[in-house]
C-alpha cells in the first residue's frame, strides 16, 4: 500500500481528528458525499479541481447556514456542473 493511500479506518480516524481540530462534530461531516464530489470533479473536470471544489462547496454551505441540507445542496449543485462540464468543454477532463 502506498503511503498516500489510507485504509477506510484510517480515513475515518483522520476525518474525526480533523473535525475535532476545526471544532466540528464528526457527525456533521458527510465523508462519503464529499469523496463522491471529489471523484466526480476529478473525472469530469480535472484532478486539481477536486480539492478546490470541495472547499468551494464547504464555503457555500457554511455561508448558507451549514446545515446538512445546505451541504447536500452545495454538493448537488457543483456535482451537476461537473457532470455537464465535459460536454460543455467539448472533450476529456484536463
Amino acid at each position: 500500500m502506498s503511503d498516500r493511500t489510507l485504509p477506510p479506518e484510517a480515513l475515518d480516524e483522520w476525518a474525526r481528528a480533523a473535525s475535532e481540530t476545526l471544532g466540528l462534530s464528526p457527525d456533521d461531516v458527510p465523508v462519503t458525499l464529499i469523496l463522491d464530489l471529489a471523484r466526480d470533479v476529478a473525472h469530469g473536470v480535472a484532478r486539481p479541481a477536486a480539492p478546490l471544489t470541495a472547499f468551494l462547496a464547504g464555503l457555500a454551505a457554511g455561508r448558507a447556514g451549514g446545515s446538512p441540507d445546505d451541504i447536500a445542496q452545495a454538493v448537488a449543485d457543483v456535482t451537476e456542473l461537473a457532470h455537464a462540464w465535459r460536454s460543455r468543454t467539448g472533450g476529456e477532463p484536463a
